[in-house]
């Protein structure tokens, strides 16, 4: 018998309870977003993680005053918690390797988007720096530092937490972290990201320990693509065993593999199962 533990939330991120329909691994779903509140109350999860991408993103409910009412009144209505804003915008359209303009413009946004998370009770924006947003150079690395430092202080006044997810050895991830001027910079800590490059999870918490904020539970194989949980090559013994040894206080994402198409809720339902058998097992 599992032992329930809700010191350790369970979310999923957004769009993984909606069929994809040809928009790829993930998505933000514009039609079906406000119905998987009410798919993940039915799971019994305790969060969903918002989605802030760059198409279409002045329609995305994050943005708008109505939107931010609908978000506000979906968590009441099904007792959902909104901790997290994955902000795929970032990672579409990064804070170097683009015009000055454009830099700005980000900035601006990140900025705005901080304001929008406090209204819906949120703790963190989650910056994902993997693929087109991969730091590559020194200067990249200096751009992205002074523009989040930009938006640091509206963040501290709001307790916002700007959490980066990167593809960097734990120990250059550290020292980009201990940048920044406010300890509201943290980590993300993704499973799949970590197996596919290859790094040692147990290190790589024990090395981020007192910065990572959310973990993103996926699996990947080595040098390739997601796959369903426990088929890949994540260590996820090794993972929770330094997620124990940190004393882990924080939630776990579901960012997991898709299944046959329609077969979302039973997917999610089984992924949960997933991890609750290792949060019982290791953390309690």
């Amino acid at each position: 018998m599992l032992v329930e533990n809700k010191k350790h939330s369970i979310g999923v991120m957004q769009g993984r309870l909606t069929p994809p329909k040809r928009r790829g691994i993930q998505f933000f779903p514009f039609e079906e977003w406000e119905e998987e509140f009410k798919k993940a109350a039915e799971l019994g999860l305790d969060e969903i993680e918002l989605i802030f991408d760059l198409e279409r993103y002045e329609e995305n409910p994050l943005w708008t005053d109505r939107g931010i009412w609908r978000i506000n009144l979906l968590k009441e209505r099904f007792g959902i918690i909104i901790s997290h804003i994955c902000a795929d915008f970032f990672m579409r359209r990064p804070f170097f390797r683009v015009e000055e303009k454009i830099r700005r413009e980000n900035i601006r946004i990140l900025e705005r988007l901080v304001f929008q998370a406090a209204k819906i009770g949120a703790k963190s924006i989650e910056i994902p720096l993997l693929d087109n947003s991969s730091l590559k150079t020194k200067e990249e690395e200096e751009l992205l530092v002074c523009a989040i430092e930009e938006c640091i202080w509206p963040a501290v006044g709001l307790g916002i937490t700007i959490s980066l997810e990167t593809d960097l050895p734990p120990e250059q991830f550290r020292q980009l972290l201990e940048r920044f001027s406010s300890h509201l910079v943290r980590a993300v800590y993704d499973s799949g990201n970590s197996s596919s490059l290859g790094y040692d999870p147990y290190e790589e918490v024990t090395v981020l320990w007192d910065y990572i904020r959310n973990v993103h539970v996926k699996d990947r194989i080595f040098g390739g693509s997601t796959v369903p949980l426990g088929t890949g090559s994540a260590n996820f013994a090794k993972l929770f065993m330094g997620l124990k040894k940190i004393n882990y206080q924080g939630g776990f994402t579901l960012q997991a593999a898709r299944g046959e198409e329609g077969s979302e809720v039973k997917i999610i339902q089984e992924q949960t199962v997933f991890l609750k058998k290792l949060i019982s097992y290791y953390l309690i």
